[in-house]
């Protein structure tokens, strides 16, 4: 309609300049600098410190319909950044092992840490980042979320319904921390770890994550005494007990490893636990020194 209007204004204006006819007061002659300037398309971009009734793995605008955390929901969005650079310059959003996934990746460990208070893989925390709908990405988005999510346990990613913020979930009491457990074994294999109150009979307790380095995926994986090896010193450190030889005859290791598709996204993070087989602990391992591991 507009298009059509400024083209019969400016055929009537030249009848009249033909014609010779003064324009009447008010009028300029130029119809078209009355217009107001179109508004400049905005981007949709979703926001942080919102909750989600949906659990989300590409931010599709169809499906965005946050609600308040204080209301029952699956996710939570802490963080919402943006990629740059090289990042930013592919036709479609970051596939699984990109640069641009894992920069997202990154980025949204570091914010998330933060936000709960502690490394979020030493607790029933999930973390997903959400990427723009390649429609999105093709319209200009650039967006990154970083939602984070309570799981039902270490061995039990299945997500749950919840009321109320993560933000500072591990800190303080920590309800959802991972503290000491109790290992099912099948045949020499830890079929799945049960939690239980550090005052309570239990047989193992989370030590702390390690950080692997950046090598392939089955290099991690044929690397295992390696990985025992990194857990031990984090053992002794937690524990207080000289990081030797003596180590061995302390306490085991169990530890949890990163999904290979999680492990080419960025996240290198090992989960570490000693184990004692052959006695029962009834406290915390935490600074109980040689007394509290003795060499057996």
């Amino acid at each position: 309609m507009r298009r059509w209007l400024t083209a019969y204004a400016g055929g009537a204006a030249l009848a009249l300049v033909l014609a010779g006819c003064s324009a009447p007061a008010g009028i300029d002659r130029d119809l078209v600098d009355d217009w107001p300037a179109p508004v400049a398309a905005q981007q949709f971009v979703p926001a942080a410190d919102v909750c989600h009734l949906t659990a989300q793995q590409v931010g599709f605008l169809t499906g965005y319909n946050p609600t308040a955390c204080t209301e029952s929901h699956l996710a939570e969005t802490m963080h919402v950044g943006t990629l740059t650079g090289a990042n930013a310059e592919p036709a479609t959003p970051p596939q699984p092992g990109s640069a641009g996934m894992r920069a997202a990746q990154a980025g949204c460990g570091t914010v998330v840490n933060k936000a709960v208070g502690a490394d979020w893989r030493s607790g029933r925390l999930g973390l997903t980042v959400v990427l723009p709908s390649p429609q999105a990405w093709a319209g200009g988005a650039r967006w990154y979320r970083c939602d984070v999510s309570e799981i039902a346990s270490i061995d039990d990613t299945t997500v749950g319904l919840r009321t109320g913020s993560l933000r500072g979930a591990l800190s303080g009491a920590a309800p959802l921390a991972y503290r000491c457990f109790n290992p099912k074994l099948v045949k020499d294999d830890i079929d799945e770890m049960l939690p239980v109150s550090c005052t309570a009979r239990h047989h193992a307790e989370f030590v702390g994550v390690w950080q692997a380095p950046e090598i392939s995926y089955s290099a991690f994986t044929r690397s295992v005494q390696k990985t025992h090896r990194a857990c031990q010193t984090m053992i002794a450190k937690y524990a207080k007990v000289p990081d030797n030889s003596q180590l061995e005859f302390r306490a085991g290791t169990i530890f949890y490893q990163p999904y290979e598709e999680e492990w080419r996204n960025g996240n290198r993070g090992v989960q570490c636990f000693l184990w004692i087989s052959d006695r029962n602990l009834t406290r915390s391992m935490k600074s109980a020194g040689t007394k509290g591991l003795p060499v057996t």
